[in-house]
């Protein structure tokens, strides 16, 4: 193929984002949220918040990582966040996903936007710290504005959710770290996370 094919070959590919659903429900129907609406809401969420990350970033930069940060799932799948046996070989199977959906593109394209997904991967720069931080508190912002659905249906209690998610978001913002926070005290007083792990919600 040559330039032009390849990049369409691409672009249809990460249609498959639209059929790859996360445990994270929609806030106005009753179904999961798919891979491309997340990151849809990431990259909104990324311009939108942009003045709380803790370090001068580019944007325009962090906006293009949240855009392909999960493509890999279309051959990995959604590894639900709090599942330790599905994270034994998480990142072995992403590996090979972005080997072999990066490599559609045209070569120069190919070696970018997989150092974007390493990028995002590794949480070493301003920009990764940061979109891992929007990646962190929208599947928790959506679930405490859902009733925290998801966290019920799994049995999901506040240190889980804190080890997560506070540390990953202070490192990126502050404010989104109070937020995470902020969110778990009032979804543990509220009764949709547990307070210990020897509880459940049935």
């Amino acid at each position: 193929m040559n330039r032009f094919e390849q990049q369409i070959a691409f672009i249809l590919e990460l249609d498959k984002l639209k059929n790859i659903y996360r445990q994270t429900l929609v806030l106005h129907e009753d179904r999961q949220e798919n891979d491309a609406e997340h990151s849809f809401h990431l990259a909104i969420m990324a311009a939108v918040l942009a003045e709380y990350a803790r370090e001068e970033i580019d944007i325009l930069h962090v906006i293009k990582m949240v855009l392909i940060h999960d493509v890999v799932e279309i051959d990995a799948g959604d590894t639900y966040c709090y599942d330790t046996k599905g994270y034994q070989d998480k990142a072995d199977r992403e590996q090979k996903a972005a080997d072999r959906i990066f490599a559609l593109l045209p070569e120069d394209q190919c070696a970018a936007y997989r150092a974007l997904w390493d990028e995002f991967e590794a949480r070493e720069t301003p920009e990764s710290k940061f979109a891992n931080a929007l990646d962190r508190i929208h599947p928790m912002l959506l679930n405490y504005t859902k009733g925290g659905i998801s966290w019920k249906n799994h049995n999901i209690h506040a240190d889980q959710v804190t080890a997560r998610n506070v540390g990953v978001t202070d490192d990126g913002s502050p404010r989104l770290g109070e937020f995470a926070a902020e969110i778990i005290k009032a979804a543990k007083e509220q009764g949709m996370l547990l307070s210990s792990s020897k509880e459940d919600f049935s």
